[in-house]
């Protein structure tokens, strides 16, 4: 499982010109999932998004989690994530879960991200063809993979 996560002063996703997920101060998170994904890897990404503190303290150092600042949360499942580019200039998906696999954990993730932070999680549509619009602050933008959890 692959994150993306990007420190947001605003971040929208609209679907055929409706709005399905919008926030201001928070994470915009765009989610990866592959075949060989686990519930294990789920929590440890969950706790590790939660977790993660990259919002500035009093002192403008980056000191305070997501919660600390009462932070929102858009979660957009992004497949690309786990493109192949090793051979010519089209990427290959083969690594990227199929619908039946990452739907599920997609959810699970909605889930989880809601119940740790306490508020329900904006998100997108899986499989749409979504329009996401951000205001990137900082910008801080971290790339977590659950196969550097080792």
């Amino acid at each position: 499982m692959r994150a993306v996560l990007q420190r947001v002063t605003q971040a929208s996703c609209t679907v055929d010109g409706d709005v399905t997920g919008a926030i201001e101060n928070g994470f915009l998170v765009l989610l990866g999932i592959e075949d060989a994904d686990t519930l294990e890897d789920l929590e440890w990404l969950a706790q590790k998004i939660i977790g993660m503190r990259v919002f500035g303290d009093e002192n403008g150092m980056m000191n305070k989690a997501i919660a600390d600042v009462d932070g929102d949360i858009l979660l957009i499942s992004q497949f690309t994530l786990f493109a192949s580019t090793r051979k010519g200039n089209r990427p290959g998906f083969t690594r990227a879960a199929r619908p039946d696999v990452a739907i599920p954990l997609y959810e699970k993730m909605i889930d989880k991200l809601s119940v740790l932070l306490g508020k329900r999680v904006q998100t997108g549509i899986f499989g749409a063809d979504m329009k996401i619009a951000l205001l990137n602050d900082g910008p801080v933008t971290i790339l977590i993979d659950t196969k550097d959890k080792e």
